[in-house]
């Protein structure tokens, strides 16, 4: 009897000349409040206790920490479907491996439930969780060759020999290797050991292909090569696809869904271009898209006739109807002077005559730094040619927020603009395009698609809280500046009166002796 993996051997097994695994459910993955928890070691705990007189030293990471200790993905609940590519994106320490990681069995879950089709596998081991693995490095065995590689995992099944070379062959030729089978790892390029590692897993046709970073150790023209053939395997193997990557462009081009992951929490999932059309919040806009979108602090008006305008470093900008209707909870923001953060993308700035023509609503000025020639496109970095050209800065000499009010931009334009360095020039916005995002919570104020995309709860509860905090260290820093202000006042006024008295007693003696 043949391994589950694979129907007996019949006209029926195959497809297309391909031996087809019987699936017995359904490739689909479940996290349901997941959290990670990574509990203090005893290097820690020393670090944790401070000696006597010391001040406590401020976390560098965002991440929260609890008594259990450092929790390193929060609340993740996400469904994927059959045959569904998931990405998982995100920046250095995310969480998005950790999460990859715990899918596959190699970390513990400390909270929630798993599920891979019906089965739950928080306690399933790794091995029949029926998940293939794909790591950034390529752990080959080096005394094997290409095909005793790929053909390792099926031998332990102890598959048939005709069945295993078929299937080493035709995974073979997919990722174009065949010519290397006879050959060790170590007479290949870099290139070739990641196809092979894929080829691994091609040939045992699991439930759910997992990789991590697979292709950032290959060179930007391999790279964009691979990616093209790891769409196309999805396509063809039909299975369900988690990838994690920090790389923007490799989830833009490849993923039926994108996860963006922050500080352990679930930021949006969304389809690719929705999530660069309508960004949830802050940390989205600017994480999708290259180069990242501008954002400038302004503050949003309204004339006599209700035309809604931005104003931002010292430009006025119109929004049409149709935008300024989608402004959400308008009393909060329109002529009150609330913050918020204006966003543009690089590629919704205009510099042609005909587009400025038809849109002097919407066209500011500003002097050109830098101009960057791309061949088929042409950054120009910017200065304001008006307004505050100074950041704001705290005391320890950090720009505020995520935003950087440097009064700087970058504009995309078209390759054939023919700016100068140092020239003062009008571009026009594409204002349809614009973002308008609350400067406190960081989320979006316009109605749509966005608005509907995933934002935790619990991290809006997480910032509240912290606001919450922030406002009551304000509120008791200034009542001892109060209550100091008080004392000192008070210890002037009376330094002021012993000063009085002497000269009131003196001239009491004076005017006796007068007398």
């Amino acid at each position: 009897m043949l391994p589950e993996y694979c129907f007996p051997v019949s006209e029926n097994a195959y497809e297309n000349g391909r031996c087809v695994r019987r699936r017995n459910s359904m490739a689909s993955v479940t996290l349901k409040n997941v959290k990670k928890i990574y509990p203090f070691n005893g290097d820690d705990a020393k670090k944790k206790k401070k000696k006597k007189g010391e001040e406590a030293t401020e976390k560098k990471v965002n991440l929260q920490i609890t008594d259990k200790g450092v929790v390193a993905v929060q609340e993740f609940s996400l469904d994927i479907k059959d045959k569904e590519f998931i990405v998982l994106v995100g920046p250095s320490g995310c969480g998005k491996s950790t999460t990859l990681r715990m899918i596959a069995g190699l970390e513990e879950i400390s909270e929630g439930e798993l599920y891979i089709g019906d089965r739950l596998v928080n306690d399933v081991a790794p091995k029949d969780r029926d998940i293939a693995m794909v790591f950034q490095n390529y752990a080959l065995y080096p005394h094997m060759t290409v095909y005793e590689n790929m053909a390792f995992a099926l031998k332990l099944r102890h598959a048939p020999k005709d069945e295993i070379d078929k299937k080493v062959k035709e995974a073979a030729e997919i990722l174009d290797i065949t010519q290397y089978l006879g050959r060790k790892p170590k007479a290949l390029s870099g290139g070739q050991r990641q196809r092979v590692a894929l080829g691994r897993a091609i040939v045992r046709e699991p439930k759910v292909f997992l990789m991590d970073e697979p292709l950032s150790n290959l060179d930007a023209k391999l790279r964009a090569s691979m990616r093209t053939e790891i769409s196309k395997l999805h396509a063809r193997l039909a299975t369900t696809f988690i990838y994690v990557t920090h790389d923007q462009v490799e989830a833009m081009t490849m993923g039926t869904r994108i996860v963006v992951m922050k500080d352990g929490f679930i930021q949006q999932v969304d389809a690719p271009q929705k999530l660069y059309d309508y960004p949830a919040n802050l940390f989205v806009a600017g994480f999708i898209g290259t180069p990242q979108m501008n954002f400038f602090d302004a503050v949003l008006t309204a004339d006599a006739k209700g035309k809604v305008f931005v104003e931002f470093e010292g430009n006025k900008v119109a929004l049409p109807k149709a935008k300024s209707d989608k402004i959400i909870d308008k009393e909060q923001y329109i002529n009150t002077g609330k913050p918020v953060v204006f966003g543009v993308r690089p590629e919704d700035f205009h510099d042609e005559e005909a587009f400025i023509t038809n849109s002097k609503d919407t066209v500011i000025d500003v002097k050109v730094d830098v101009v960057e020639k791309l061949g088929a496109e042409t950054l120009l970095y910017c200065v304001f040619a008006k307004g505050n050209e100074e950041a704001p800065v705290e005391e320890e000499g950090k720009v505020k927020s995520l935003v950087d009010s440097t009064a700087q931009m970058i504009a995309k334009v078209d390759s054939r603009s023919k700016t100068e360095r140092d020239q003062i020039i009008e571009l026009g916005i594409d204002i349809m395009h614009s973002h308008l995002f609350d400067k406190e919570s960081e989320l979006t104020i316009l109605e749509g698609e966005g608005t509907k995309a995933y934002v935790p709860v619990v991290e809006l509860e997480r910032r509240a809280q912290r606001a919450e905090e922030e406002a009551a260290k304000a509120a008791e820093k200034e009542a001892k500046a109060a209550e100091k202000a008080a004392k000192a006042a008070e210890k002037a006024a009376s330094k002021k009166k012993a000063k009085e008295e002497p000269a009131n007693e003196e001239s009491a003696e004076e005017t006796k002796t007068e007398e």
